[in-house]
């Protein structure tokens, strides 16, 4: 409906509504603020939020590389103290 007025090429209506928005716009503004800033309050929350949780797994992380680095040292100076993990091999009958 507003792109048919605006299409229309009428200075006056394009006038009215530019007026029109004008004067509503100092009554809309600070009705509309508290619901903005609760939006903005909202995704700040969710940011912070993120961030933390990021900073989480981001230590989840260093610590298992730190673990995988000190049973691969572990391994390569024959010195392992790490439990296999897995089911256990039969042992062969064949000597």
């Amino acid at each position: 409906m507003l792109d048919d007025l605006l299409k229309t090429g009428n200075i006056v209506t394009t006038l009215a509504l530019g007026l029109g928005a004008a004067i509503l716009a100092p009554v809309l503004v600070p009705a509309l603020r508290p619901v903005a800033k609760s939006v903005i309050k909202a995704g700040m929350k969710a940011y912070d939020e993120a961030v933390v949780a990021f900073a989480e797994l981001n230590e989840t992380a260093g610590d298992i590389f730190a673990e995988a680095r000190s049973e691969m040292a572990a391994e390569s100076s024959g010195t392992s103290h790490a439990r296999p993990r897995g089911r256990r091999r039969a042992a062969s009958n064949a000597s």
